[in-house]
């Protein structure tokens, strides 16, 4: 299940690993198929175990040493959980979204669902091609989005249905592009608005600068050719934010 995109998919499951994404866990009263844990865990780890415990979730002490081997970090914490994958589908209603278009770097991606959990996104959309979101390294960097975003992916005609939609009213489809479009502080984000975000490498897809109803950077006074996609993300969703408390 940590290495195996395929095998997540099909059990429909997903690993937290540590002990701030297993209060995380707690907290959000997400159902837990399964707590594994060794003799190394902290006391404040023990305490969570306790906890999952008396709530009913299935709860086992493995051999540290094996459980060492099935982390997928340097430095494991002696305890993981098994959670089932959310089915996550856009809210009824919603007014910030922020689209992922194939994001490959898994830290980047995690990265961005923390940032999206932050400024208040109603859900996250990536789109065919972008790296698997529940793989251990994006839930790692996510730090608990997961338990808190509907995630979800969906094809460029279903995001620009998405958008259309009349409720109250359309959604504007704004893009990222570092080569051009209005200065990010220039733009208007207080309306109803589906922000795309697009591949390190690539940039975003034609069909994304196709159906775009504008197109927003951010200005770059030193010499550096662009951003982090995570950054530039995370600069964008704020500045959203800063609009919308003025």
């Amino acid at each position: 299940l940590l290495e195996n995109r395929k095998d997540r998919q099909q059990e429909k499951v997903f690993v937290i690993e540590g002990v701030r994404l297993a209060e995380e866990a707690l907290k959000s009263e997400s159902q837990i198929e399964l707590v594994l844990y060794s003799a190394e865990l902290s006391t404040r780890g023990l305490a969570l175990v306790a906890q999952f415990s008396a709530m009913g979730c299935p709860v086992e002490e493995m051999d540290a040493g094996i459980l060492r081997s099935l982390s997928d970090t340097e430095t494991p914490q002696g305890i993981l959980a098994v959670l089932p994958q959310p089915v996550s589908e856009l809210p009824k209603t919603w007014d910030l979204l922020l689209v992922l278009d194939r994001i490959r770097d898994p830290g980047n991606l995690g990265t961005m669902l923390r940032s999206a959990a932050g400024a208040g996104v109603q859900a996250v959309v990536l789109t065919p091609g972008s790296v698997d979101a529940f793989s251990p390294k994006v839930v790692r960097a996510a730090m608990g989005a997961h338990l808190r975003l509907p995630i979800l992916t969906l094809d460029w005609p279903e995001i620009i249905a998405a958008c259309r939609q009349s409720d109250p009213q359309p959604a504007a489809l704004l893009v990222a592009d570092s080569a051009g479009g209005d200065p990010c502080w220039d733009a208007d984000l207080r309306q109803r608005l589906a922000l795309v975000i697009g591949s390190e490498a690539d940039g975003p897809q034609q069909a994304a600068l196709e159906a775009a109803n504008g197109l927003v950077h951010i200005p770059m006074p030193g010499k550096a050719e662009s951003l982090n996609a995570a950054v530039a993300a995370a600069i964008l969703l704020y500045e959203v934010v800063r609009q919308r408390n003025l």
